[in-house]
């Protein structure tokens, strides 16, 4: 039963770092391999119809060479485009995804995880969403021309003036704005500024896990109360703070049910981090999203909440916010 609601509905991953692992040559994304946690056929046998692939700048080049760096990545996730057309096609616009889904190709959407890619320019927000950029991860951890992450925190900071010209921006060209690593003074910058829905693309309940990474019930409202959604992560040390090496899909499934409690079923998504975390120990690898929805129907949720969850909020704020 759950297999049939799963492969039928829309799936949608709202974070990796995979495509990290192609530019460094571990693997080609098109071929099945033992190693990491995605690939475009472990994408298919779990169901995943659409993954966000997230152009990180690691710390070495967050100060000098982001951009090229995250160029290089964007690189990578359109030479798979362009070497297997038949399988792999990068997201502009909504559509692009329920076609993908029709004929059987596996939709990527590009994203910026943090503004260091833009090097303080503007005009390098533009040419990114040029070439198919389509999620802003306006932080990763730390300070950078836009904004303070969360590792920042101490200090109070919220946008800076180029941030404050992002956000604007952002909702001009139809980019969603993702506010996960965000410091709290950031995110309600964000919110007071945007005209369109934020994504939180993967972080969980605060309440359940005391880690900065995660959110608050007052910010998950408040992402709610703007049309927004909040994506549950597997990071393991975000799940639990005791004892992460032992968390398993129980605690995500906690920390899902306890924020569909918090915001409702509109707003809640999945972002995995795949290839960028460590996951509970029964989670190897994107193959078990449909042990996801078998989950949940057991729980007792219908079929109309859990295609919500899976990919059909995200797929509002697409619709509502991409140009």
């Amino acid at each position: 039963m759950s297999n049939t609601l799963h492969f039928d509905a829309l799936v949608i991953d709202g974070h990796c770092d995979t495509i990290g692992e192609q530019l460094s040559g571990k693997r080609w994304l098109g071929d099945r391999s033992s190693e990491g946690h995605i690939d475009l056929p472990r994408l298919r046998e779990g169901g995943v119809d659409a993954q966000f692939f997230a152009c990180y700048v690691p710390v070495p080049y967050q100060r000098h060479g982001a951009a090229t760096h995250a160029m290089a990545r964007l690189d990578q996730l359109h030479l798979l485009a362009e070497r297997l057309p038949e399988q792999f096609v990068i997201a502009r616009r909504a559509d692009d995804i329920r076609q993908a889904k029709t004929v059987g190709k596996i939709a990527a959407i590009a994203g910026l995880e943090g503004a260091e890619a833009l090097d303080g320019e503007i005009g390098l927000l533009r040419q990114y969403h040029r070439l198919g950029v389509r999620n802003l991860g306006l932080a990763w951890n730390f300070r950078n021309a836009a904004c303070d992450g969360v590792s920042e925190q101490r200090s109070g900071g919220g946008l800076t003036e180029f941030g404050v010209a992002v956000v604007p921006e952002c909702n001009r060209l139809g980019m969603t704005i993702d506010v996960s690593h965000l410091a709290p003074a950031g995110l309600e910058d964000v919110l007071a500024l945007s005209e369109d829905p934020i994504i939180a693309s993967h972080s969980n309940a605060y309440t359940l896990c005391d880690h900065p990474r995660n959110l608050t019930d007052d910010q998950m409202v408040a992402i709610a109360s703007k049309g927004g959604l909040i994506g549950v992560t597997f990071v393991n040390s975000f799940l639990r703070r005791e004892h992460p090496e032992l968390t398993t899909i129980d605690d995500v499934l906690e920390h899902l049910e306890y924020m569909l409690a918090v915001v409702g079923e509109d707003h809640i998504a999945i972002g995995s981090d795949f290839d960028g975390c460590t996951p509970p120990t029964d989670m190897a690898d994107t193959t078990v999203y449909p042990r996801i929805t078998g989950l949940l129907q057991e729980r007792g949720y219908g079929e109309t909440t859990i295609r919500k969850i899976l990919g059909g909020n995200f797929m509002r704020i697409f619709e509502r916010v991409w140009k």
